[in-house]
């Protein structure tokens, strides 16, 4: 059975998503980024909600541009070659290869995907990981820890939700300060 993976970027007090913008994140440290493509590189399948997908989206042409760096043209790459679940009431086209639109987010669909993946599968973006999350279906968690504190936004952990998790491999990195802590539902 494939997991489930949570991750994100989160400023040091919990927030996903700043109120007001940027969570200074330090992922255009060359080295997170290849940290990341190397994390994730193995992922089958990503699902998102309208807002995450439109910003995942650019990694669909991002190897038209020209000189892009090893660690961007790979993530590009990578991202790519997976598959992509959209939950969206609003969007009535993708712009993306394997992508599809799913009206809802249905935890029993989720199971099976899981169930008969051959690889992992993320759920990205605050809101839809909170329906997951709810519905039991996250197994890991990987957050990438900022030097910031927002006082505010869209957390991390939804509102109400009591886990019980075991940290199972953390790395910081130096030039950026982010801290990258991955942990496993017990």
């Amino acid at each position: 059975m494939a997991k489930l993976i949570y991750s994100m970027i989160t400023s040091l007090d919990g927030y996903a998503e700043a109120a007001e913008g940027g969570l200074g994140t330090g992922a255009e440290d060359p080295e997170v980024h290849t940290f990341v493509n190397d994390l994730f590189r193995p992922v089958g399948t990503y699902l998102y909600g309208r807002r995450m997908y439109e910003t995942m989206v650019y990694w669909e042409t991002a190897l038209d541009e020209p000189g892009q760096p090893p660690h961007i043209a790979q993530y590009a790459r990578d991202w790519q070659a997976a598959e992509k679940v959209v939950y969206s009431t609003t969007l009535d086209a993708v712009s993306s290869a394997k992508t599809r639109i799913e009206p809802s987010f249905d935890p029993d669909a989720v199971r099976r995907l899981k169930a008969e993946a051959d690889a992992d599968l993320t759920v990205d973006g605050p809101n839809l990981a909170a329906q997951a999350i709810a519905a039991g279906l996250v197994d890991e968690y990987h957050l990438f820890i900022t030097t910031s504190v927002v006082g505010g936004g869209k957390r991390f952990f939804p509102d109400g939700v009591r886990l019980d998790l075991e940290l199972v491999e953390e790395r910081a990195f130096a030039a950026s300060g982010l801290i990258y802590a991955r942990y496993r539902t017990r």
